[in-house]
């Protein structure tokens, strides 16, 4: 699937060439709240609290997780209970978060690797994920979720 045109993609790289990159500042707090986003929601997951995980959410969010693509309404009525569960039961040792920005656009990465039990499963793994967010009414928000995991 495409998801711009080879016009779209023209006009974004122009676009951003005309504003300029922002300054040094700017960069280091944009890239502190999105990190402080990313954490926010795990926190929340951790804690149980789907309200605060979901409103981390843009509406248009797009998760893709074991295979499958979801929206917000599929995640909030099938996954995000499992989610929360999990973290609960299998607390995350998280890398550090690495996050290139430009404008109201960021995408960021890290690595973890849990161990623990989660009922009678053993659990011994080491995942990676990648989430795109976009500055929304001044607030970082979460577009895009990708976990990937594999054992150890």
């Amino acid at each position: 699937m495409r998801l711009l045109s080879e016009t779209s993609c023209v006009v974004f790289c122009l676009a951003l060439l005309l504003t300029g990159a922002p300054s040094e500042g700017q960069a280091q707090t944009a890239e502190t709240e999105i990190r402080s986003a990313i954490h926010a929601f795990h926190a929340a997951l951790a804690a149980g609290d789907s309200t605060t995980a979901l409103a981390l959410l843009a509406d248009d969010v797009v998760i893709l997780e074991s295979g499958n693509v979801e929206d917000k309404a599929h995640y909030r009525s099938g996954h995000l209970a499992g989610d929360m569960r999990f973290a609960q039961a299998v607390p995350a040792d998280r890398g550090e978060i690495t996050v290139r920005s430009v404008g109201d656009v960021a995408w960021a990465w890290s690595t973890s690797t849990r161990e623990g039990r989660m009922g009678e499963r053993q659990v011994s793994s080491r995942g990676a994920e990648l989430m795109v967010l976009r500055r929304l009414d001044g607030a970082w928000r979460i577009t895009a979720i990708h976990w990937s995991s594999r054992s150890r």
